[in-house]
């Protein structure tokens, strides 16, 4: 029973821990961005952009999901982290971040499908799981930062 008692006060913990509450909340926007850019990014590459032209179909996923990642990071992931700043400041970083991240998705999928022959679908694995860890950290020091 002290164990039980001692795991419960450790997820309180973590629960009102302000970083924990962003992570949930970055984790769950972001699986909504990455069904998006699932959603574009497997057809195109059935239909349009197959085998090792697969990796063109990266931008255009890309795009779709960073629109609703802005909206949903800015609104909802880090609403109480930081400051807002009018203009094109933050969406512009964002953007930034995200193109790091867009780098990324093309180097998988370029190596992955297009050198080694792998499957269209193979790159979403690391790449739906590397993108997000860095982007969380480089949108929290910066884009939403203090």
């Amino acid at each position: 029973m002290v164990e039980r008692a001692v795991m419960i006060q450790r997820i309180n913990e973590l629960r009102r821990h302000p970083v924990m509450g962003q992570l949930v909340r970055f984790g769950i926007a972001g699986g909504i961005s990455s069904l998006i850019y699932v959603a574009v990014y497997v057809p195109l590459t059935e239909t349009v952009f197959p085998g090792a032209r697969a990796v063109l179909a990266v931008p255009f996923a890309f795009a779709f999901a960073v629109t609703a990642g802005f909206f949903l990071h800015s609104r909802w992931s880090f609403k109480d982290h930081g400051v807002r700043t009018s203009g094109g400041g933050q969406p512009v970083k964002f953007v930034m971040v995200q193109g790091a991240g867009l780098i990324v998705h093309l180097l998988l999928t370029w190596g992955m499908v297009g050198q080694a022959g792998l499957p269209e679908w193979s790159p979403l694995v690391p790449g739906l799981t590397l993108v997000p860890l860095l982007t969380f950290w480089i949108n929290r020091q910066w884009v939403f930062g203090e």
